[in-house]
């Protein structure tokens, strides 16, 4: 295991690299410029393998320990920004309008490029480590599309670990738990439909603004008076289009929202009762409802072995008390949950102290936390393919 002390000169050169990828933010698949500078480091360190274009922009590296053969593990990061205009006024600011690098994903990237520059140069494992540079985590699921083109096979990735970090954890401390640590995500459409006519005449009519808002109260009473209070389900009406005049009872409302849940199984009982709350309240009016539900991620799962593992060297790296291994599941989502199902895994919350929320416009990855970042996958390299 490695002193953090260690990576304090390696670390100014991921800082640049961080600030460098914050001030060119990319969205989606759409990762041109990204991928080639990542490739372009990845090729300077000398790396065994590299492939690239898997779900178009994304990329993985790999690289054999001086140790002998054995297995391969997945080390993951995420590369795509978002659509936010920035708010931080740091010297690096996005140079995109509209898009920045809201999530930390710059500092992901940057990370798992100084792991691979480290790693490269000093080998001290057996087997091989496959760096996965990943697109569209936000909005496209990157990590399902490069699954389905093979990556774990292709690299024989025994299993996969990943990282993201969290405001309002200090930084030099990990959070971390056992089973599922991020939820799972579905979406719902629901059309109400009535009779239109004149705002004046209401009783000429059957409103389907008003059966829509008995459908939104309706709703929370699944969440409320349904659900164990124990259990973890949130059902939010996120959209609610109707109309276009203000003297005119329109003909339909057309809903949305989402449903997030820490248990499998409520998402099957999400999908009933919606349909029936919602059906049932729009024939008490005499309207009708078209529903419309999908499934999205599944939860992420930490598998208990991999777990284990990532926190007894987080524990190593910077003590006991500062890796939570019962931190809270978060009702966010994480399209790690597909490397997850296709192989063991563990994912690990990484410190970024006091800083903005994720998805805010003044949000910035904290430069603090590198090092600690960086030393994370390397020891975790080293620990899981000792010799």
């Amino acid at each position: 295991m490695h002193k953090i002390d260690t990576f304090n000169s390696l670390a100014k050169d991921v800082i640049a690299w961080r600030r460098h990828l914050h001030q060119y933010p990319e969205l989606g698949y759409r990762l041109h410029e990204t991928a080639r500078f990542v490739a372009g480091k990845l090729k300077s360190f000398g790396v065994d393998q590299i492939e690239t274009g898997i779900a178009e922009t994304g990329i993985v590296a790999a690289i054999k320990g001086k140790l002998g053969d054995g297995p391969t593990i997945g080390l993951r990061a995420d590369m795509d920004a978002l659509p936010i205009s920035e708010a931080s006024n740091k010297p690096w600011t996005s140079r995109t309008a509209g898009l920045m690098h809201a999530c930390g994903h710059d500092g992901h990237t940057a990370m798992l490029l100084g792991a691979a520059k480290h790693l490269t140069e000093t080998r001290d494992f057996r087997g091989r480590v496959a760096f996965i540079f990943q697109p569209a985590e936000e909005d496209g699921r990157g990590a399902l599309r490069m699954v389905e083109e093979g990556v774990m096979d292709r690299f024989n990735v025994s299993r996969v670990f990943g990282m993201h970090n969290e405001p309002g954890i200090e930084v030099g401390k990990f959070g971390i738990c056992y089973g599922t640590i991020m939820a799972a995500l579905d979406e719902f459409d629901i059309i109400v439909t009535g009779k239109g006519g004149h705002a004046a005449e209401p009783h000429r009519c059957i409103d389907p603004v008003v059966i829509a808002a008995q459908v939104i109260l309706g709703l929370q009473t699944l969440v409320s008076r349904n659900t164990n209070p124990l259990d973890s389900l949130v059902i939010s009406v996120t959209t609610q289009n109707a109309g276009g005049a203000y003297n005119i009872i329109p003909e339909r409302v057309q809903l949305s929202g989402t449903v997030r849940t820490l248990r499998s199984d409520l998402r099957d009982f999400a999908e009933l009762r919606i349909h029936q709350v919602a059906q049932a309240i729009a024939h008490g009016f005499g309207g009708q409802i078209e529903f419309k539900y999908r499934r999205l991620e599944p939860v992420t799962r930490n598998h208990r072995e991999e777990t284990s593992l990532a926190i007894e060297v987080a524990r190593n790296l910077v003590g006991e008390d500062a890796v939570d291994d019962k931190f809270p599941p978060s009702m966010g989502t994480e399209d790690f949950c597909y490397m997850s199902e296709a192989r063991p895994a563990a994912y690990i919350l990484l410190g970024n102290g006091e800083t903005a929320a994720l998805h805010n416009p003044s949000y910035d990855f904290n430069d603090e936390a590198v090092r600690y970042g960086v030393a994370y996958w390397v020891d975790l390299v080293e620990k899981a393919l000792a010799a």
